[in-house]
């Protein structure tokens, strides 16, 4: 069956360039898709960096200006793979011209930005979605359905964290290319838009929505030389954020991320308690959950190790025989391949753009409570 082609313009080229071109890549050879991807072009500002880049993954042509990439009639699909403070104008452009949009996280610097997003594409009706792909990974896919099936019972806890190391350093400067995360312009708030995001969507997913938290932020080196103007200037993202919160099925929680943990590099974790079944992921050992039900026989009850191989775990059928383990970048992949499946059903696939609001609502309250100290509703 002859499948419609689909061409695809990636904004940006750094690290989630590449893993969204993998997955672009990748998914019409694992998954039966009703669309034929094709890599047709990638933009980006530096023409010689962009031309590199597009040889390398198989782009057929560049751009150096998103606004020409938009106008092309050949681009079905834009991607938005480029830093946070460039995501509302491309994704709103995006939708009036009629293409399908997908965006990485945080879709929006704030709920205000993410809210025009998203009447941007639905007032367009086209498919849209945000690259959480923390929902991809099997296990935490499994964990979802265990929940969905009542395995759990009622939920009374749920605690995530996302821990990494990488701006201790006083020296390390703010802005410019690879270090906009820390400029609060481009990214709009730290950790808890960069890392806690990716923790909220998950628990929101997993778990519905959180209505009220409370909060603490802290920014632990002030002031920071700024790459592009060579100034010393304060710095305004959160270095680290915590919160607890409440659920709006009574359950509660406690979030926490920083980039002070030392030794850790991408330490991202959840446990869920309910009142039949608990269940822990851990990033560093993806392909596995620890899970323990209370309804098992009390002689052999306890946790299990349960190693997510095996063919009739979520996505595992497409890839390799039982034992053997798939990775991080196999969540972009499925993303995609849910996408396009979607897409080809006359719909779009979760987490859309009013998914990734949700999120920015909740981001906002967090980092509002932390300027209040009082508890804020989302």
């Amino acid at each position: 069956m002859s499948k419609k082609n689909l061409n695809i313009g990636l904004i940006g080229y750094g690290f989630m360039g590449r893993t969204h071109s993998n997955a672009f890549l990748q998914a019409g050879r694992f998954f039966d898709l009703p669309y034929k991807p094709t890599l047709k072009a990638v933009c980006a500002r530096n023409p010689d960096r962009v031309k590199s880049f597009a040889a390398n993954w198989g782009y057929e042509s560049i751009e150096t200006d998103w606004r020409a990439m938009i106008e092309r009639p050949d681009i079905d699909l834009i991607d938005i793979a480029s830093p946070n403070d460039t995501h509302a104008e491309i994704a709103i452009a995006a939708a009036r011209a009629g293409k399908m949009v997908m965006c990485e996280k945080p879709l929006g610097r704030n709920a205000a930005e993410a809210l025009a997003m998203t009447e941007a594409v639905e007032a367009a009706s086209v498919p849209n979605m945000v690259w959480y792909n923390y929902r991809r990974v099997p296990g935490v896919v499994l964990i979802k359905q265990l929940l969905d099936e009542g395995k759990f019972g009622r939920i009374f806890h749920y605690r995530a964290k996302f821990l990494q190391d990488w701006t201790i350093s006083q020296d390390l400067p703010q802005g410019g290319e690879g270090l906009w995360r820390l400029d609060v312009a481009v990214a709009g708030s730290g950790v808890t838009g960069d890392l806690l995001a990716h923790n909220i969507d998950t628990a929101m997913w997993l778990n519905g929505p959180i209505t009220e938290v409370s909060a603490v932020t802290e920014t632990f080196i002030k002031e920071r030389k700024h790459n592009l103007t060579g100034d010393v200037q304060p710095v305004g993202i959160d270095d680290a954020s915590a919160f607890i919160c409440r659920f709006e099925n009574g359950s509660l929680a406690t979030f926490e991320a920083t980039r002070y943990a030392r030794g850790h590099k991408a330490l991202y974790t959840l446990e869920i308690n309910g009142e039949h079944a608990s269940a822990f992921w851990d990033l560093h050992d993806l392909h596995r959950i620890q899970y323990f039900d209370h309804q098992d026989e009390g002689r052999v009850r306890g946790w299990r190790n349960v190693h997510i191989t095996d063919g009739d775990h979520p996505y595992m059928k497409h890839w390799w025989v039982p034992g053997l383990q798939i990775g991080y970048e196999h969540t972009f992949t499925h993303q995609f391949a849910d996408f396009l499946q979607a897409t080809g059903e006359g719909r779009s696939s979760a987490p859309t753009f009013r998914d990734g609001l949700a999120t920015d609502r909740v981001t906002d309250a967090v980092l509002k409570s932390a300027k209040s100290r009082k508890w804020e509703t989302v």
